[in-house]
């Protein structure tokens, strides 16, 4: 299976779980997601102060900027399966 099969997975599989991860994993994962399908943040994006929630998932996807592609897939399908792991699908 190649690596963009595995992510396409992973991207699946993470929304059949039993019940959700906590707000850390679930910034990780987001940071991971937006890096390998958008590229690196830009920083003009970035939500008002007001927008807790956007500020905290921009500033994960922001913190990943300058990984590859190809490394954020990869980060994104072990960071999945370990929540898949720790909390199972339905």
């Amino acid at each position: 299976m190649s690596l963009q099969e595995q992510f396409d997975k992973a991207a699946e599989d993470i929304k059949k779980l039993k019940g959700r991860p906590n707000d850390a994993d679930l910034l990780e994962i987001y940071g991971y997601f937006k890096q390998a399908t958008v590229g690196d943040a830009n920083p003009a994006d970035k939500p008002g102060i007001f927008d807790l929630k956007g500020k905290a998932k921009f500033e994960s996807w922001s913190s990943k900027s300058g990984m590859s592609k190809e490394d954020a897939q990869k980060a994104y399908v072990a960071k999945a399966q370990s929540i898949i792991d720790a909390i199972g699908l339905q």
